[in-house]
């Protein structure tokens, strides 16, 4: 009797977690695409996409960018991205592209001048969304509809890395944060209340993990949930085209976080061990 006792507590918490869990996902209204899979997140994701520019004459507050946004009825979490020290918007169009495909508006900046430091990447990062979100309300724009304004993320390489650090300090009502290679002079991000992914390369002789991406890893003392993925072999410029590892997490950590989505929790915990393309994982296991 108390084994078969046992079993029918045992079953009924099965259940209970089951239907929990399903009406919790139905019950997302962020949620959209299919059950991700390990290969789906290293290729262009199932929405089909458009594209609109604008100059730096056409904006405020930073210097012009592409925007890449599914179309696909509905509203989608918005992504700013900032290229590097002597990069331009065609240098990161790949994460435009790929980032946009998986279900976000993603504009990818120009900034003001090729060598912009991150603090003013930073807010050129900030001045960017805030651009979407107002086009997202025109009945002019091609946006229309498309922007949900109360998710917004940050991410960037190099200097935009660094940009994205700063930018998700001075605004923590932002939902995610991916720095790649970041550099920065400030090492300190005590007070970044921000989920952020950081992305380093092993051998980058430019922004040393050792005296950067990692030192402002340990520093995210605040941030409610963070990571460092570490890319074997990998230099300083991995992020200036396609690399299936950074897509992978980027956009596990977007989808957790950007559109609540636990479905990506299963990507990010438990880490990943070390291997051909990871060299080093940490992270604080975020839960679903």
């Amino acid at each position: 009797m108390r084994v078969a006792s046992a079993v029918r507590h045992a079953a009924l918490a099965l259940l209970t977690t089951v239907a929990f869990t399903g009406v919790k996902a139905q019950t997302n209204p962020y949620q959209k695409g299919p059950a991700p899979t390990a290969a789906a997140l290293q290729a262009n994701g199932p929405f089909a996409i458009r594209t609109t520019s604008t100059s730096v004459l056409g904006v405020s507050g930073f210097g012009g960018g592409t925007v890449w946004y599914p179309t696909a009825a509905g509203s989608y979490g918005v992504v700013a991205v900032s290229p590097g020290f002597l990069g331009t918007r065609s240098t990161m169009s790949f994460w435009g592209e790929r980032l946009a495909s998986h279900g976000f508006v993603v504009i990818v900046i120009d900034t003001f001048s090729l060598y912009d430091q991150p603090a003013s990447r930073a807010t050129q990062l900030t001045a960017a969304l805030d651009y979407v979100v107002a086009q997202g309300r025109s009945s002019a724009s091609p946006l229309y509809g498309k922007v949900d304004g109360s998710r917004r993320a940050v991410a960037g390489h190099s200097m935009g890395g660094g940009g994205s650090l700063k930018a998700s300090e001075s605004r923590p009502s932002l939902k995610a944060a991916v720095p790649l290679m970041p550099w920065s002079n400030d090492k300190t991000w005590q007070t970044d209340r921000v989920p952020t992914m950081i992305i380093g390369a092993e051998n980058d002789a430019i922004a040393s993990p050792a005296s950067h991406a990692e030192v402002f890893y340990n520093s995210l003392t605040a941030a409610p949930e963070k990571a460092y993925v570490e890319l074997r072999g990998a230099d300083h410029n991995v992020a200036l085209g396609s690399n299936v590892t950074i897509a992978k997490y980027s956009i596990a950590w977007l989808k957790r976080f950007v559109d609540e989505d636990v479905r990506y929790e299963q990507f990010l915990c438990p880490a990943p061990a070390p291997n051909t393309q990871i060299s080093e994982y940490r992270n604080t296991c975020p839960t679903g």
